[in-house]
């Protein structure tokens, strides 16, 4: 896989994403690691999943480039792949796990958000749901799988204001569940890890089923009933002058 790089280790997937210096996510990409998790699940040597980044990056977000140049029916299509994606690994029957060594951002922290658990390196590594900032609405469905993390007041406090959160500060939100120095991300991550796949397979699928079903089922709804909305905005005069505004450092 190009964007996707799985490896195996005692029962833990380790799902290494492979695009560019800062991941940034395209139509290809969700596509990819949808595949990848359509795999995972049909594998029974596969008992639990960790997703990680770079060092600098778990993902920046959205490639915006790429989507400068898409129609607003081409942009439809994404977005429904991209919910599809987070929707997916938020349901997926297996633990899932985010080391996030660096920026998660937007829709970078979409996907950290659809995981289980999430264990950030401490640093100058930020996560953020900043949207609002350049003027979009979030994906819909996005909503409620933070509303699930952090509650609604803190969901509110992260999406309203568009903050870069440090490390420490996503912790005290419930935006991450752990924190741990750089060298340390990986051996934490894989520890917690291999106690969920340790449970009983089976067991832990019928409680993340009974946790989590009612919150995927709203997800789908407000995709579905909030999708033309999101990019309406996404293709306003105001947002797209943003969007074009956009730079990266790395």
């Amino acid at each position: 896989m190009e964007f996707a790089v799985k490896s195996v280790h005692e029962n833990i997937a380790t799902v290494q994403l492979n695009r560019g210096k800062v991941n940034a996510i395209n139509e290809a990409f969700a596509e990819e690691l949808k595949n990848c998790f359509h795999e995972m699940a049909a594998d029974p040597q596969v008992k639990a999943v960790i997703i990680t980044g770079s060092d600098k990056f778990f993902s920046f977000g959205l490639d915006i480039p790429v989507f400068l140049s898409y129609s607003k029916e081409d942009f439809i299509r994404f977005v429904t792949k991209f919910a599809d994606l987070y929707t997916y690994v938020f349901l997926f029957p297996k633990p899932v796990l985010a080391a996030l060594s660096g920026h998660t951002i937007a829709g970078g922290c979409m996907l950290a958000t659809a995981c289980d658990y999430r264990v950030m390196a401490s640093g100058k590594g930020k996560i953020s749901l900043n949207e609002i900032n350049f003027g979009s609405s979030l994906f819909p469905g996005s909503a409620e799988m933070l509303k699930y993390c952090v509650g609604p007041r803190n969901a509110e406090v992260v999406a309203y204001t568009g903050a870069m959160f440090s490390p420490e500060e996503a912790k005290a939100l419930g935006l991450v569940d752990l924190v741990v120095p750089p060298e340390n991300l990986e051996e934490a991550t894989r520890k917690t890890a291999k106690g969920l796949a340790e449970k009983h397979g089976p067991a832990f699928a019928s409680i993340k089923k009974l946790l989590r079903a009612e919150v995927g089922e709203e997800m789908k709804r407000k995709d579905r009933v909030y999708r033309d909305e999101m990019v309406d905005i996404w293709y306003s005069d105001y947002t797209w002058k943003q969007l074009q505004n956009i730079k990266i450092h790395v």
